[in-house]
């Protein structure tokens, strides 16, 4: 998952009331990351250190050729009251359909 949300960028305008990011890693690593991303409260680090969430999901990657193990694809997912009712999964090597301009636009 990239770490791409700079400021609110109308996400509370469309009425969001949480962006979060989550990613294969510790909770340190993910506190590093959104710290040296200045994303200060506005995006919630979430750490998935097992993978249990993505693999939850169904949307692990096979990483072990790389040399990092099991990972989790890039996507995003919009929930409202507790479901997800946008999940946009991104294409190998792609970062299009998870950015924080196209998941606005779908809202």
């Amino acid at each position: 998952m990239s770490l791409y949300v700079r400021g609110d960028r109308g996400f509370k305008a469309k009425g969001v009331d949480v962006v979060a990011c989550t990613a294969v890693n510790d909770a340190f690593v993910l506190g590093a990351w959104g710290k040296s991303s200045n994303v200060g409260d506005t995006v919630t680090m979430l750490a998935d250190g097992n993978g249990d969430y993505v693999r939850a999901l169904g949307l692990t990657l096979d990483g072990r050729g790389f040399g990092m193990g099991e990972r989790g694809q890039r996507f995003a997912l919009v929930v409202k009251d507790g479901v997800a009712v946008q999940v946009l999964i991104e294409a190998p090597g792609k970062f299009e359909v998870s950015s924080a301009e196209h998941v606005l636009s779908v809202l």
